[in-house]
């Protein structure tokens, strides 16, 4: 049995670039950024608006390709995988967390957590037993057989993260979740991935501008202008120790601040 201290990064990304445009106007989203993320940390991503951050979420998520570097994810190449192959790859280890939740208003909470797996060919018996156990962790075992307009807002929250989640995906990517959401909700959420991170052992990449969403994470990338500019890790010290030092990185950035803790 392989130890897992030993095991290599979940994420690897390495020296990737992305270009857009034509050879008489390039713009350069993403320069030379190489990272890795082990498996169980809870990574956020920072930066201002145009900074690349969204653009290396989605080359991460296999949404975008790069123009030259590689990505791997469980030590698989995914800037190698095409058609039918990387939509399978996503379907298995690739978890979403959108910011409307996406739900489908005609299935039930149950069918909602189950429909990833049913599309992959799981036995009926078997999503049974892992919508139940993600349901139980997530405590929305009673929102199960309704319908999401029957559910609260966080009963939503937590039926879209049980849905992320529910196929063991290696990685669990958030583009900005609480940016639709009030600051009670934003809260929720923000509590709901540290328990899916804590509870769980997801691993959770979070991409916001948010000084404090941010300090929900254990650590955290700084990007500006396509590049790398900052890390913090949080280790033992409080989230709001934490947040204060997230906002001497955001003030040097130039991005917004946000005094509510």
């Amino acid at each position: 049995m392989t130890d897992p201290t030993n095991a290599a990064p979940i994420l690897q990304v390495q020296d990737i670039q992305k270009y857009y445009g034509s050879r008489g106007s390039v713009t350069k989203a993403i320069d030379h950024i190489s990272f890795a993320v082990e498996r169980g940390e809870f990574l956020g991503i920072m930066g201002a608006s145009g900074s690349g951050k969204t653009t290396l979420l989605n080359c991460i998520s296999t949404i975008d390709t790069v123009t030259s570097g590689h990505i791997l994810v469980e030590g698989r190449d995914v800037t190698a995988l095409h058609g039918g192959e990387l939509a399978a790859f996503r379907g298995r280890k690739l978890g979403f967390i959108f910011q409307d939740f996406n739900l489908l208003d005609t299935l039930t909470a149950r069918e909602n957590i189950a429909l990833t797996l049913s599309v992959s060919g799981v036995r009926p018996a078997e999503i049974e037993c892992r919508v139940a156990q993600t349901a139980a962790a997530l405590d929305i075992a009673g929102v199960l057989d309704k319908y999401p307009y029957q559910m609260s807002g966080g009963q939503q929250q937590r039926v879209a993260a049980a849905r992320a989640v529910v196929t063991d995906p290696a990685l669990v990517l958030a583009d900005e979740p609480t940016g639709a959401l009030d600051s009670h909700s934003s809260r929720m959420l923000l509590k709901l991935l540290g328990r899916l991170n804590s509870r769980l052992g997801a691993t959770i990449l979070m991409v916001t501008h948010d000084a404090f969403s941010a300090s929900y994470c254990r650590r955290i990338l700084f990007i500006k202008d396509g590049r790398i500019f900052n890390e913090l890790v949080r280790g033992g010290e409080s989230r709001r120790d934490f947040f204060g030092r997230i906002l001497d990185v955001v003030s040097v950035l130039g991005g917004e601040q946000d005094d509510d803790l």
